[in-house]
C-alpha cells in the first residue's frame, strides 16, 4: 500500500456533491484480484492511524482529484484539431475523412495511438471512450497502446458502408464480422471495452444498423456509440434517408441501438420526447461544447436534459473539440449553460462541472464505483494538480476562500501545466 497527504477532492456517488479535504489522506493498495483500487480517502487525522507503517508521500501544496473521464474522442482525429471549415459536413469532407483514410497502415495508427495516449495522460484524462476508424488496424493499434499502458479505455471499430469516401467506406458483412471478431478478441481483456460503433445513421445502411442492433444485443455489455443531431442539416439529411422513423434518435432505436451503455454524441437538436426515451432507455448523452461552439452546431440543453431524467457526461470531442484540456471543456460547458438552455442564463456551479466530467460521466458510462471517482474500491486512476501551475493561478488561488472558488479558478485559467501526475491503476 501507499498513501498521499495531499488537499482531497472526490464526489458522494449518490448526489455528485463534492468532498473536499483541505489535509486529505488517500490510501491506495491492491484488492483480492490484484488491482489497484482506493482503500480508504479522508481526513489525514481521522485515518492515518489505520495505516502504521504505510509509506506516505506529502504532497501538501497539491490537490489530488479523480482521474478525468472522456466520454466521447476521436484519437484518428488527433492531427485535425484546429481544421478550418464552413460546419460539421464540410469538415468531415475535407479534414476528417482523408485523415481517417491513413489509418488502414497499422504503422501509422500505432504512431498516433502512442501521440494520443500520451496527450490524455498529459491532460489528467484516464479513462475514455473512443472512435477509432473504419479499419481493423486503428482498433488493434489502440487497444495494444491502452493495454500496455493499464487503462480503462474502450473503442470500437467505426461502422460506415454508405455515403463515405473511398478509403474510409467499409463493406457490410465484413464490417460486422471485424466488429464481431474485436468484441471477441478485446473486451473484458484487463481494463479494456469494445463498443459498437456506427459513425452516425447517414453513413450506414439499415442492413449495417441492424447488424450493429444484433451484436448489441447479442453482447449486453459491450458499449454501443454514435453521434446523433448534432447540427441541423445533419438531422435533415438522417430525415431523408429514414422517412419511417419517428426521429433522428427513433433511426437508432429501430435497431436497437437505444439501451444502457450506449453514449449518443452531441443530442443538442432532440425534441423533448427523444431526450424522454434516452432516459427511459437509459442511452445517454456526452456534451460535446468546445466542438459545438467550434462547428457552431449548437447549444446542449442542460435543463431540458435534467427535466427528462436524462444521463449525460463532459467529452473533449477531439479533433472537432478544440483542446485535450478538461479544464477547457469544463470552462465550454459553463459558457453553454449561459445560452441556449429552455430558461437562458443557467450557471452551473464548478462542482457540477467537475463531477460532469468524472463521477457523474463515469457512472454515464455504467462505471459508477470503478473509475471517477476516489471513494473506497474505485480502481486508482487520479490526478495531482499543482494550483501554482502558472503566475495567475498562483495569485489566483492564494485568494481562494471556498472550494467553489478553488475550482472555478482551476477551470477558468487551468491547462496541462496544472497536471503535475496522472497516476493509472496505481502507477
Amino acid at each position: 500500500m501507499k498513501a498521499y497527504r495531499a488537499r482531497l477532492l472526490r464526489f458522494d456517488e449518490d448526489s455528485g456533491a463534492p468532498l473536499f479535504d483541505e489535509d486529505g489522506l488517500l490510501v491506495i493498495g491492491p484488492d483480492a484480484t490484484g488491482r489497484a483500487v482506493v482503500r480508504a480517502a479522508g481526513a489525514h487525522g481521522a485515518l492515518i492511524d489505520r495505516f502504521p507503517g504505510v509509506a506516505v508521500e506529502a504532497l501538501r501544496d497539491k490537490l489530488i482529484a479523480p482521474g478525468f473521464v472522456d466520454m466521447h474522442i476521436h484519437y484518428p482525429q488527433t492531427d485535425v484539431i484546429g481544421a478550418p471549415a464552413a460546419g460539421l459536413l464540410p469538415w468531415l469532407e475535407h479534414y476528417t475523412f482523408p485523415h481517417e483514410s491513413r489509418f488502414q497502415d497499422p504503422v501509422h495508427a500505432r504512431e498516433v495511438a502512442r501521440f494520443f495516449f500520451d496527450e490524455l495522460a498529459r491532460n489528467g484524462v484516464t479513462t475514455a471512450l473512443t472512435f477509432a476508424t473504419s479499419h481493423a488496424a486503428s482498433v488493434d493499434a489502440a487497444f495494444e497502446e491502452a493495454r500496455a499502458r493499464g487503462l480503462r479505455f474502450i473503442t470500437g471499430k467505426v461502422l460506415q458502408d454508405r455515403h463515405s469516401p473511398d478509403g474510409v467506406r467499409d463493406q457490410t458483412e465484413q464490417s460486422l464480422i471485424d466488429t464481431e471478431a474485436g468484441i471477441r478478441r478485446w473486451h473484458g481483456v484487463d481494463r479494456l471495452g469494445y463498443a459498437v460503433t456506427p459513425r452516425f445513421a447517414p453513413t450506414s445502411t439499415p442492413a449495417q444498423l441492424r447488424g450493429a442492433g444484433e451484436l448489441a444485443a447479442t453482447y449486453g455489455d459491450v458499449w454501443i456509440q454514435s453521434h446523433v443531431a448534432e447540427n441541423r442539416d445533419e438531422v435533415r439529411w438522417a430525415r431523408e434517408l429514414f422517412p419511417d422513423s419517428r426521429s433522428y434518435l427513433g433511426v437508432y432505436e429501430d435497431f436497437g441501438l437505444l439501451r444502457e451503455r450506449a453514449v449518443y454524441a452531441h443530442c443538442i437538436h432532440l425534441s423533448q420526447a427523444d431526450r424522454e426515451r434516452m432516459a427511459a432507455t437509459g442511452a445517454v448523452a456526452a456534451v460535446s461544447p468546445t466542438s459545438n461552439l467550434f462547428l457552431g452546431s449548437g447549444f446542449f440543453d442542460y435543463q431540458a436534459a435534467d427535466a427528462a431524467g436524462m444521463g449525460y457526461g463532459l467529452a473533449s470531442d477531439v479533433g472537432g473539440g478544440t483542446s485535450f484540456s478538461p479544464f477547457r471543456t469544463m470552462l465550454a460547458a459553463y459558457t453553454v449553460g449561459r445560452e441556449g438552455q429552455t430558461k437562458p442564463g443557467l450557471s452551473l456551479t464548478p462542482g457540477q462541472l467537475w463531477w460532469q466530467h468524472t463521477a457523474g460521466a463515469a457512472r454515464a458510462l455504467g462505471l459508477q464505483g470503478v473509475v471517477g471517482n476516489l471513494q473506497p474500491g474505485n480502481e486508482a486512476d487520479f490526478v495531482v494538480l499543482n494550483p501554482r501551475a502558472t503566475p495567475l493561478l498562483t495569485r489566483k488561488t492564494a485568494q481562494a476562500n471556498s472550494l467553489d472558488e478553488l475550482l472555478f479558478a482551476l477551470i477558468v485559467l487551468g491547462d496541462d501545466r496544472v497536471v503535475s501526475r496522472t497516476v493509472v491503476n496505481g502507477r
